[in-house]
C-alpha cells in the first residue's frame, strides 16, 4: 500500500525523523487559510498522487498533446509543473488554486495522468546540499538495506547506471539492527561533518526505526537536505507497507486513498485475488504465480500482450472465480480470454463452474481458451463441454496460446 507525502511524513515526524512544517487538504479556503499562518518567505506547493516526477509533469488543462508527450517520454516540457515554489502568500494561493481538481501527468502517470484532489503546502527552506537515502528490504541478502547518495534530487536509477560509485549501501543486521556506527558511516561518505554529520546520524536512525516499527516495504527520502543552517530535514518522502502486514496497523490502513488505486485492483482485494491491470489485450486467469508468469510470457511469445496478471489462488472456490471472470470482461481492452489452470489444490471442476456461472451472468463477446489439467480435469471439461458456451478447449499452454492469439488476430482483421 502506498501512501501521500504528507501522510508519510506525519508518519517520519512521530518517529522522531525531521521534516519541513506544512499543512495538507482538499478545500482551497482551508489551504488558503494555512498559508497565511506560515512564515515565509518561501511557499513550495506540491501536488499530492500516487506517482513520481511530479515537479516535471504538467497539467492536461494546459498542456498541449506534444508537450505531455514529452512529459511522459521523460523529457523537459514547457509549463509548470506539479510541484511548485513560491515567494509570496498570494503566488502560493494561486498555484494552489491552479492546480487543486486539475489532471498532472507525469513520466509515471502516463498520458492518462491523475487528477489532484489533495495539495501539500510547507514552508520552504534554505537548501545548500541535497541528497538521497531510501530503506528496503535485500531480498538477495535477507536483510534491511540503507543506501545513500549525494546525488540528490535526481533518479536513483540514473545515478545507478551512470554513476555507480555515488551510491554507498549498509545492510542491518537482522538480530541486532542497524548499528549508530553504520549511520555515521554513511553520514561520512555523503561528505558531512560536525552539526550535519550528527543531524544525518539521528535521521537515519531514525529512518531505520520507521522501517520497521510501520512494517514499511520502501522508504525514500529523494532530496534528503542540508539547509544553510545545517539542518538536515527530509524534503519529499515515498513509503509504501507490506499490504501482508497492515492487520497490526489500523492507523496506516486508514490513510488508503483509494482514488489513486485502479478500480479494478480494488474490486480484485475484495476476493483476495492478485491482480494487476496492463496494457495489453488478452485477459489471462491462472492459478499460481509462477504460471501466471509463464502465461503471459507465451502470449508475448505469439506477439500479442497480456491485460493482466490475475492469479486465483490454490483454494479459489466458484465466487471468487466469478469475481475474476467479471473484472477480466469489465475492462474494454480486453479482445480475448485465456484461463490456464493446473489443478492441484485448486480443482479444474471449480474454475469450470466459476467460468460457467460467470459467462452466464454477464455473458461472453470474446473469444475464450480453455486450457485445464490436473485434479478433476475431466469433470471440468466435461461442464464445460455440456455448458452449451462458445469455449476454445486447448491441449497444453502452447495451443491455448496460439488458440487465443489466432482467434483475437481473425476477429481484428
Amino acid at each position: 500500500m502506498n501512501i501521500h507525502e504528507y501522510q508519510a511524513k506525519g508518519i517520519l515526524r512521530r518517529n522522531g525523523v525531521a521534516c519541513g512544517d506544512g499543512v495538507a487538504g482538499s478545500d482551497l479556503a482551508a489551504l488558503n487559510e494555512g498559508i497565511d499562518g506560515m512564515p515565509g518567505p518561501v511557499w513550495v506547493v506540491k501536488s499530492q498522487i500516487h506517482a513520481g516526477g511530479r515537479g516535471m509533469g504538467r497539467f492536461k488543462e494546459s498542456a498541449t498533446a506534444e508537450d505531455l508527450a514529452l512529459v511522459v517520454a521523460g523529457e523537459k516540457a514547457p509549463g509548470k509543473g506539479g510541484v511548485r515554489v513560491c515567494f509570496s502568500a498570494e503566488d502560493a494561493k494561486s498555484a494552489a488554486a491552479d492546480m487543486l481538481g486539475n489532471t498532472l501527468v507525469t513520466k509515471q502517470t502516463g498520458l492518462e495522468g491523475k487528477q489532484v484532489n489533495t495539495l501539500y503546502i510547507e514552508n520552504g527552506c534554505s537548501i545548500a546540499t541535497e541528497l538521497y537515502i531510501a530503506v528496503l528490504l535485500d531480498r538477495g541478502t535477507g536483510q534491511v538495506l540503507v543506501m545513500a547518495s549525494t546525488e540528490g534530487g535526481m533518479d536513483i536509477e540514473h545515478v545507478a547506471e551512470h554513476t555507480p560509485e555515488k551510491i554507498v549501501r549498509v545492510w542491518a543486521d537482522p538480530v541486532t539492527g542497524l548499528g549508530g556506527w553504520q549511520a555515521r558511516q554513511l553520514a561520512f561518505e555523503l561528505g558531512l561533518k560536525g552539526k550535519p554529520l550528527r543531524a544525518a546520524v539521528k535521521l537515519i536512525l531514525g529512518l531505520y526505526r520507521t522501517y520497521i516499527a510501520e512494517d514499511c516495504e520502501m522508504l525514500e527520502i529523494n532530496p534528503l537536505v542540508l539547509t544553510e543552517e545545517g539542518d538536515v530535514l527530509a524534503l519529499d518522502c515515498k513509503m509504501s507497507f507490506d499490504d501482508n502486514a497492515l492487520f497490526r496497523h489500523a492507523d496506516t490502513a486508514a490513510l488508503r486513498d483509494e482514488t489513486e488505486e485502479d478500480p479494478a485492483e480494488i474490486e480484485a482485494g475484495k476476493y483476495d485475488l492478485s491482480f494487476i491491470k496492463l496494457d495489453g489485450s488478452i485477459g489471462c486467469m491462472v492459478n499460481g504465480a509462477g504460471l501466471a508468469m509463464a502465461t503471459m510470457d507465451i502470449i508475448k511469445f505469439h506477439g500479442y500482450e497480456p491485460a493482466n496478471f490475475l492469479d486465483v489462488g490454490g483454494g479459489a472456490n466458484e465466487e471468487k472465480v466469478t469475481a475474476a471472470f467479471k473484472i477480466i470482461t469489465a475492462d474494454p481492452n480486453v479482445k480475448g480470454i485465456l484461463v490456464n489452470i493446473f489443478g492441484g489444490i485448486m480443482k479444474c471442476d471449480v474454475i469450470a463452474a466459476g467460468v460457467i456461472g460467470a459467462v452466464k451472468q454477464v455473458g461472453l463477446k470474446v473469444p475464450l481458451v480453455v486450457r485445464l489439467a490436473g485434479t478433476n480435469v475431466e469433470l471440468g471439461k466435461k461442464l464445460l463441454e455440456e455448458s452449451g458456451l462458445d469455449v476454445i478447449p486447448a491441449n497444453d499452454m502452447a495451443d491455448a496460446a496460439r488458440k487465443i492469439t489466432e482467434a483475437v488476430s481473425a476477429r481484428e482483421s
